[in-house]
């Protein structure tokens, strides 16, 4: 599946209970969660069943999986770019894949308002931080006009709660 695109996925009852079983626990397996849906959810399933929808949810996109490393190991800061549009046509994608794929880059999106790019990014230092920032403007300078960076601190909590899958199963209507 692209990245790009979204998943397309009919969820049961069994998958969104997987999916907060995992999230609570990304280390069950298979025979321990059917374990779990039998015992309390009254889910009578094999494991090769949990297994193969673990599988397709993967395939689908429906979720990722990503090594986060402890926030004790890196300094975490929230990057904002606001880029100048007298030279956004010529730079703007070179730059925007740059913040992309940078191995410094966890989680990037856009956000409205002033329609800046973000990205919540992982540095061993303060000092690699500022290089970094150095580096970027040097290659793409002519481009952004502007880049904000907060340092994160105190992370208060750092995982999916189990419980906003429940919320799949809700009826929008």
């Amino acid at each position: 599946m692209n990245a790009d695109e979204s998943p397309d996925w009919e969820f049961k009852e069994r998958d969104v209970l997987i999916l907060r079983e995992l999230a609570d626990d990304p280390e069950l397996s298979s025979r321990e969660l059917a374990d779990i849906l039998e015992a309390d959810h009254d889910i009578s399933v094999s494991h090769v069943t949990v297994s193969e929808s673990i599988r397709k949810m993967r395939q689908e996109g429906v979720f990722r999986d990503a090594i986060v490393p402890n926030e004790e190991y890196f300094n975490f800061a929230l990057f904002e770019f606001k880029f100048n549009p007298e030279h956004f046509e010529e730079g703007w994608r070179e730059a925007m894949t740059a913040i992309r794929d940078d191995r410094h880059t966890m989680f990037y999106f856009l956000s409205d308002g002033e329609y800046q790019w973000k990205s919540v990014m992982m540095f061993p230092s303060r000092k690699a931080e500022s290089r970094w920032i150095h580096e970027f403007y040097k290659d793409h300078g002519r481009v952004v006009q502007n880049i904000r960076n907060s340092v994160i601190h105190n992370v208060l909590k750092f995982q999916t709660d189990p419980e906003i899958f429940t919320e799949l199963e809700q009826d929008d209507t």
